[in-house]
């Protein structure tokens, strides 16, 4: 919930937060004043226009998520010091469900300091005093090169390698009790601010359970998803192996000349998982003659489709691609949501029973005339020449219900081969600063609709919310279905993606109401040096969106 209103001369933003706090559901962590966001240890003069943001707003919740990981990397210091442990930094590796999976990791080494019950229970209890004695979190702003050292010193060396990339000659950072820290981002004022939590043991490290952004008081029920784990920890380990765990490792390999080789080992790789995909469902092709394809927004479902139709054809199968969105209804019957405008996302706008009459007509070797549905007529055409499955054919269906068995409630699930593909950012900017993935599959997708849609990067940014919302209504709750999970991000896309997104974001204006998302975008990928693509394969799914890719037309 947000309010607006001008407040009076040189009053401190937190003491007039407090005051307004009873007319939000979350707490107030941060302000827009005059349309640029602030800390509330700020001061606002006579005639600032300010709104107010609550740990329910995406900018309130990132703050807050800032705010826990603060403080647990500051209360495992203390706990690891009164056990006599030196020489140990905590590594925040990724977001997993409502969490972040972490580990405690030796500098010397990077062995992993198993975290049980007993030792989560320490650090809970010194996270608890923190925020119940609501201890200032304290802001500095410091030397860049000062920063550097700090952070040798303190025993964070990805921060210090990070700083050689700042391009500001200064760099604000965050004390608590002597505790140094640097994020990329707004921060609480104190502990007092921060929600409940809780942590939990998980695998070689533990996990930050956090309340989720719409019930912000709570922590969330912990229920990790262990395929998505899985897939999440076998590719932060391959970053680690590579030594590109995060964007100054990534900068050092443009620095040195070695991009080229990464991004042929990327692709190598993608290619090596997309074969062994393809090499299971040929091992059970009398059974298997359906390939569902699912995923979020931008994570490359059209190119990872024909690069599989390609493995397949290797394995003497050929395979017919089908997009569910040639079944949509035809426009005037398409369902509006709760602001009356057409809602393309809910199963509800696909023609669900004549999709799985088509389906299974063709199981049952019956020629079928497949529709193509016309975006700009909003009606269906079908194909003049009707389709048959024959013997060592399968069907390789993409769309984002796909994982939904509502969607294929007619086909017998042994006909069923169902593959969920996300872009899962596996690069953070340090130890303590995750990569939302959303954030990486967020720029592609801006840059891939003024390629070829013609829209603006604004445009984008003011349908994103409603994107995620209708993937967390119907993609992610049925992932874990998936016979298999790819991970189409590769390691390093930021770096060219920048290229594209940079120029687009620039041209935002700041009369826009998603102006501050477009500089906070900009901040981010200033993080990474650019690098031209020229080099990137033109199956790559990245093509799929910065142009270039051999399988456009």
């Amino acid at each position: 919930m947000q309010t607006e209103k001008k407040q009076e001369k040189n009053l401190c933003l937190k003491d007039l937060a407090e005051k307004e706090q009873k007319s939000f559901a979350g707490r107030i962590v941060l302000a827009e004043v005059n349309g640029s966001l602030k800390e509330l240890t700020r001061k606002v003069k006579a005639n600032d226009q300010v709104r107010w943001l609550d740990a329910t707003t995406p900018d309130g919740y990132r703050t807050v998520q800032r705010g826990l990981s603060f403080l647990l990397v500051w209360a495992v210091q203390q706990v690891l010091e009164k056990q006599g442990k030196q020489g140990y930094e905590t590594e925040i590796e990724f977001s997993i469900n409502q969490g972040f999976y972490c580990e405690i990791r030796a500098l010397k080494d990077g062995t992993c300091l198993p975290a049980d019950a007993a030792f989560l229970q320490q650090v809970s209890e010194q996270m608890k005093k923190c925020i119940k004695e609501d201890m200032p979190l304290r802001k500095h702003q410091l030397k860049t090169k000062e920063v550097a050292g700090l952070f040798h010193k303190q025993g964070m060396p990805d921060k210090a390698k990070l700083m050689k990339y700042r391009r500001a000659s200064e760099t604000n950072v965050y004390e608590l009790e002597g505790y140094l820290d640097y994020f990329y981002g707004y921060m609480v004022p104190s502990a007092g601010y921060l929600p409940d939590f809780s942590l939990h043991p998980y695998e070689n490290g533990f996990i930050l359970q956090m309340p989720e952004r719409q019930t912000p008081d709570k922590a969330a029920v912990f229920a990790p998803d262990r395929k998505l784990f899985e897939v999440l920890k076998t590719t932060m380990d391959w970053g680690r192996l590579i030594r590109v765990e995060n964007a100054a490792e990534l900068n050092g390999m443009i620095e040195n000349g070695r991009m080229k080789d990464l991004i042929l080992v990327t692709e190598a790789l993608m290619e090596k998982t997309i074969s062994e995909i393809g090499a299971q469902i040929a091992a059970n092709i009398d059974k298997k003659k359906f390939v569902f394809i699912a995923g979020p927004s931008s994570s490359g479902k059209t190119t990872f489709a024909h690069r599989l139709a390609i493995q397949l054809l290797a394995n003497g199968i050929r395979a017919k691609i089908i997009s569910v969105d040639d079944y949509f209804v035809d426009r005037e019957k398409t369902p509006r949501d709760e602001n009356g405008n057409y809602d393309f996302e809910t199963i509800e706008a696909i023609d669900v029973a004549g999709f799985n009459r088509d389906m299974a007509d063709l199981l049952a070797g019956k020629p079928v005339r497949l529709p193509r549905f016309d975006f700009v007529a909003g009606v269906r055409e079908y194909a003049d020449t009707p389709t048959e499955l024959l013997e060592h054919e399968i069907l390789v269906v993409e769309g984002i219900h796909c994982l939904n068995d509502a969607l294929t409630y007619s086909l017998p699930a042994e006909n069923k081969y169902k593959i969920y593909i996300s872009a899962l950012t596996q690069l953070n900017l340090d130890e303590h600063n995750r990569i939302p993935t959303t954030d990486g599959r967020c720029i592609r997708r801006m840059v891939r609709d003024f390629q070829y849609r013609g829209a603006s990067a604004e445009k984008t940014l003011m349908m994103w919310n409603s994107v995620r919302r209708g993937e967390e209504k119907y993609i992610f709750p049925y992932q874990e279905s998936a016979d298999f999970m790819f991970n189409s991000a590769h390691i390093y896309e930021l770096a060219i993606l920048k290229q594209y997104a940079d120029p687009l974001l620039f041209h935002i204006p700041e009369t826009s109401p998603v102006y501050n998302e477009a500089r906070r975008l900009l901040k981010f990928l200033d993080y990474f040096l650019g690098y031209g693509s020229e080099n990137v394969p033109g199956n790559s799914i990245l093509r799929e969106f910065i142009g270039g890719s051999v399988f456009r037309s």
